[in-house]
């Protein structure tokens, strides 16, 4: 199960965002994209979950699982997304927030024994009921993860995940989704400024470039 992007470039108008990128991410492997602000990294993983903006062009190949994702409907593509914030549901209790990466079923035991085992993994244990209003960051950003994998995405896509955290609690999450990933054994790509991430990643890097 690979991601594998090859020459890949995408522009607005006549204005290419960055010189073509060509990558290959393996199975439990986290790959690193790097570069200044506005060069179009957060676009890079949209155009890679299928949410591309109708202002944007992409040119080149991106294939997951030796499937043409160009071909899948965003929703087909398999791959999920974590992003600097949460985005948790302040309506919703934590447990039902995490629901939403579950598919549908109608065993409704199976589905919150599902959810109570990931909250569980995530030091979560007990907070089913829990108001996200009132979880620390750290706390809010494992239940993302632990929603985005419930879906069982065949690849993951992270936009300056630790990016709001403080440097202690960086890290930790740092060495949390990380080590779920590599346990799920699925592909990633991480967009971040802070090279300590890319060094935790231990994986491919690459630095977008200009025209």
């Amino acid at each position: 199960m690979s991601l594998q992007i090859t020459e890949l470039s995408l522009s607005i108008g006549d204005r290419r965002l960055f010189q073509p990128l060509s990558l290959c991410v393996a199975r439990g492997e986290v790959a690193t994209i790097m570069g200044p602000s506005g060069i179009g990294k957060s676009t890079l993983l949209a155009t890679i979950a299928g949410h591309l903006d109708p202002s944007v062009t992409a040119t080149g190949h991106m294939t997951l699982e030796g499937q043409d994702l160009a071909s899948l409907a965003p929703e087909t593509r398999g791959v999920g997304m974590i992003f600097q914030d949460p985005c948790l549901f302040p309506h919703l209790s934590l447990g039902d927030n995490l629901a939403f990466g579950l598919r549908a079923s109608a065993d409704r035991t199976a589905r919150r024994a599902g959810i109570e085992a990931a909250l569980e993994t995530a030091g979560l244990a007990g907070l089913y009921e829990a108001d996200p209003d009132t979880l620390s960051g750290g706390q809010k950003s494992r239940a993302s993860l632990m929603r985005s994998l419930l879906a069982e995405p065949r690849a993951l896509l992270m936009d300056e995940p630790f990016s709001a955290l403080d440097m202690e609690l960086r890290d930790e999450m740092r060495r949390f989704v990380f080590a779920h990933i590599r346990a799920r054994n699925i592909p990633a790509v991480l967009v971040t400024h802070d090279p300590a991430d890319a060094e935790a990643a231990n994986g491919p890097c690459c630095q977008l470039q200009r025209d």
